[in-house]
């Protein structure tokens, strides 16, 4: 397998690219800048080996204690982690719903402190309807999903790396899809 600095170069090598023919589909310099910069975060953050101790996951600093629970559940160079559809996909999922549990708590605690109102689930997922259709009214409503999909072309990248590794190793594909 590629170390982790070979990765990393990889990974900010191919984001040239992407910002070109980010910048070719749309004209936009911005969004260019955008789309490289999901594909940076995807490769170098939201990678495959978040389930190891990595350089991805000390990237995280302090906060790498959120995927404590996901290292201990998927299994290294498994489909769920290494896989090209789910991988990037369940990562996003999971921080997604560790974050927002890790803001409702926050939400709780501060209300229990300072003796305010306690935000209700149903006023959480307002909170992110809300969010949600103000960054698609101020940006548009692709925004999220290219940026989502920019992140997973950059994760994607440390994947295509892996197999390209293990092909010209052994000559054979690994069931990685």
């Amino acid at each position: 397998m590629p170390s982790g600095r070979t990765h990393d170069l990889i990974t900010i090598g191919l984001a040239i690219p992407a910002a070109a023919g980010s910048f070719g589909v749309t004209g936009s310099f911005t969004a260019a800048m955008v789309f490289a910069a999901a594909f940076i975060f995807g490769g170098l953050m939201f990678g495959p080996d978040l389930d190891t101790r990595s350089k991805q996951y000390s990237r995280w600093g302090p906060f790498r204690v959120l995927w404590y629970p996901y290292r201990r559940f998927f299994k290294h160079r498994s489909r769920f982690s290494h896989g090209l559809i789910l991988g990037t996909a369940i990562r996003v999922i999971y921080f997604m719903g560790v974050f927002s549990l890790i803001v409702i708590a926050g939400s709780w605690i501060y209300a229990a402190a300072v003796g305010g109102k306690v935000i209700s689930i149903a006023e959480f997922t307002a909170f992110w309807r809300s969010l949600g259709e103000t960054v698609r009214n101020t940006v548009g409503d692709r925004l999220l999903l290219t940026v989502f999909l920019w992140c997973w072309l950059g994760a994607a990248s440390h994947t295509f790396t892996d197999l390209a590794g293990t092909f010209i190793k052994t000559g054979r594909r690994t069931k990685l899809f």
